[in-house]
């Protein structure tokens, strides 16, 4: 997530933490992981105190990464949920294309 550095034991009911700087400002995100199976699952809840709101449940997204098999390629499907209005769902869009650009980059290098 821009270059953060992610803090996690990576099990099932287990804090994630994402510390970082986006646009020259530092940040401390954190959730849960939700579900998680290697290589073909992860699921996790996020909170950003960049967003402005408090951090309540209502306020969380669940962010989802499935990895299948169509013949010889990986799909990874993507999905985020809790998204208050169609600008914030745009530019949460905006960020995981540039994101899964990257990784797409990294991969075929």
């Amino acid at each position: 997530m821009f270059g953060a550095d992610v803090v996690s034991d990576w099990r099932e009911n287990s804090p994630i933490i994402w510390r970082g700087e986006y646009q020259g400002k530092k940040y401390e995100d954190k959730g849960v992981i939700l579900g998680i199976n290697p290589g073909r699952l992860l699921q996790y809840s996020h909170y950003s105190p960049m967003s402005g709101k408090p951090d309540a449940p209502e306020n969380h997204h669940t962010v989802t990464m499935e990895l299948s098999e169509q013949g010889p390629a990986t799909i990874l499907t993507l999905s985020q949920d809790n998204n208050p209005t169609e600008e914030t769902r745009e530019f949460t869009a905006k960020n995981w294309q540039g994101m899964l650009e990257a990784v797409k980059k990294l991969l075929e290098e």
